[in-house]
């Protein structure tokens, strides 16, 4: 039976088990660039025995961060940072995986403990945004200016550069963000695409810049690199993206060479009744991996190893990811082989030390 230890094999990589940490902003970079913060963060996480373990949102464009803080991989020289972290994450027996984004109109924003909410002054470190169409995210936000085709097919194009970018830097999953809001799901909900063209309006056109973006992403890559897109399964409001589109586009993006859809929900739109409770996502999960035939990832308050076991034994995904849990309890992955009776692979530095009677 597989189990969340059960080792996971996609393509040319294999992954040691079934726990992944979910990509998590830090707001802690400058000039998009990864620091000591990033290295710990994320090393602590494959010390503590994550079978996989991402990067947070990494901007393929300067003006698509979230915040002035994130990290960016826009340029040649945001390479080697992201490199040193991907070295140790490997060296410490995980997958080192990167998330590509752009926020689009949710981009220019203040950083959470700073109070949120968009930027929307150059003295406060503000930039133009951008989206599919003039609709802003709220009142606090900026409205966004409606990018023209030529933009599109330059984000098209950063996007691939990124996954080329990524590659150099040595991590073996790319992950393209499609989710919570940001411009790929965007583009994505009627919510926030009311363009006349080829990329609004039916579902093929809102599905086409994520198909696109997809295709090319998958083009940077050798044959052995696995791809994953994150999607919102849902917007919770009505009229907005939902489960059948979901499944539709992700059969769409197995057929691109797409290899797991890391199926969250919600960040369109600020009014969104979300009903959180554990597990809450993996009936998403769930149906996209039956109804579309593609491996998926389940998120949403995933706490105890049991319920994760559980998620993995019954096929309702392939891997959980973790977040928040992840920050309380960075050695988490340790704890389940605990629990579920495998021997614990502390790191050597420590298992000495742990096992002493």
């Amino acid at each position: 039976m597989t189990t969340l230890l059960t080792p996971l094999t996609i393509r040319g990589l294999t992954a040691r088990n079934r726990i992944a940490v979910s990509p998590m902003c830090q707001y802690s970079a400058v000039d998009g660039m990864a620091d000591d913060w990033h290295l710990v963060h994320l090393g602590s996480r494959a010390i503590g025995g994550a079978g996989i373990v991402f990067t947070e949102a990494t901007s393929v464009l300067p003006e698509g961060r979230i915040t002035p803080d994130d990290l960016g991989i826009w340029e040649d020289r945001q390479i080697e940072p992201l490199a040193r972290i991907a070295r140790f994450v490997s060296r410490m027996g995980a997958v080192p995986g990167i998330q590509l984004a752009h926020a689009g109109r949710k981009a220019s924003t203040a950083r959470p403990w700073e109070g949120g909410g968009g930027l929307k002054t150059p003295e406060r470190g503000a930039w133009q945004i951008v989206a599919p169409s003039e609709i802003p995210f709220s009142e606090t936000y900026q409205l966004p200016r409606a990018l023209e085709k030529e933009e599109i097919q330059n984000v098209v194009r950063a996007f691939h550069a990124a996954g080329v970018r990524a590659l150099r830097a040595g991590f073996r999953i790319i992950e393209i963000h499609a989710a919570h809001g940001y411009l790929l799901h965007q583009f994505l909900s009627p919510l926030s695409n009311r363009r006349a063209d080829e990329y609004g309006g039916s579902l093929e056109n809102r599905m086409r810049l994520v198909l696109e973006v997809a295709t090319q992403v998958r083009s940077s890559l050798p044959e052995d690199i696995p791809l994953f897109v994150r999607i919102s399964a849902t917007d919770w409001v009505d009229g907005g993206w939902d489960l059948g589109q979901s499944i539709v586009l992700a059969r769409r993006l197995n057929e691109a060479g797409v290899d797991l859809i890391d199926t969250s929900s919600g960040g369109m739109v600020p009014t969104a009744k979300v009903p959180f409770a554990p597990g809450y996502l993996v009936p998403f999960a769930s149906a996209i991996r039956q109804q579309a035939g593609i491996m998926t990832g389940a998120v949403g308050l995933i706490t105890e190893v049991d319920r994760a076991n559980e998620i993995i034994a019954s096929g309702g995904a392939d891997i959980v990811l973790l977040a928040r849990q992840m920050l309380r309890e960075p050695y988490w992955a340790l704890r389940a082989q605990d629990e579920l009776d495998a021997e614990v692979a502390w790191p050597v530095q420590y298992g000495y030390a742990v096992r002493r009677k």
